[in-house]
């Protein structure tokens, strides 16, 4: 679960030149992209991708705060947490705490969650790895969902789970339906837990009056 590969025979390239194009890839094309972009082992690349999104998914949820109280921005519907009220520094280390510590083992336990869910269904099912790799990169849209929107936080949220559906079944070889009944789970701790899709969804059924 743990293993990361430096000379890979496939997978994808280090820098920061790949990290983006990894991203527009991902949105644009993600059967070719998990098709050929995820290798056994090789989680670095994946993880460092993760991370940034979540860096700046959560850097952006620290700006509002602080545009908010200089009377720049709203926050709009949401109730911002106690993190954006914290002092430049202390705010620091809980958004390395989050990047560096909180997100990964995340990623890895849904990981091991998913692959329990396969063992009875994908006999040829790949390992732990790619399906950490596939939970990464479907990530991307979601480095908007610290924004004060909540249409905009549904839209990547759900993007997001679609995108780890469909990468799901590319990577496990799997029927695109029956992968999103055994990625749901999963997709719901990550995206609409983590990134706080169901909290937007309640706060626009709240506003419409249901």
């Amino acid at each position: 679960m743990t293993q990361w590969v430096e000379n890979t025979t496939g997978g994808r390239d280090r820098g920061p030149t790949a990290l983006a194009r990894a991203w527009g890839e991902i949105l644009v094309r993600p059967r070719r992209f998990f098709r050929t972009g995820v290798a056994p082992g090789d989680q670095a690349p994946g993880l460092i991708f993760a991370a940034l999104v979540v860096a700046l998914e959560e850097l952006s949820r620290f700006l509002v705060v602080d545009l908010a109280r200089r009377g720049v921005v709203s926050t709009g519907p949401f109730a911002y947490p106690a993190i954006g009220e914290f002092t430049p520094g202390i705010a620091v280390l809980v958004l390395l705490a989050v990047v560096v510590f909180v997100a990964p083992a995340t990623v890895h336990l849904t990981a091991a969650l998913q692959t329990l869910l396969l063992i009875p269904v994908a006999a040829d099912r790949g390992g732990v790895s790619e399906t950490v790799q596939v939970l990464c990169y479907a990530m991307a849209p979601c480095v908007f969902a610290g924004l004060p929107s909540p249409e905009l936080r549904v839209l990547v949220t759900v993007w997001g789970a679609g995108l780890y559906v469909v990468g799901t079944a590319v990577v496990h070889e799997l029927r695109l339906g029956v992968a999103a009944v055994l990625a749901a789970l999963p997709a719901a701790i990550v995206f609409g837990y983590g990134f706080r899709g169901f909290h937007a969804v309640t706060t626009l059924a709240s506003s419409s009056g249901f």
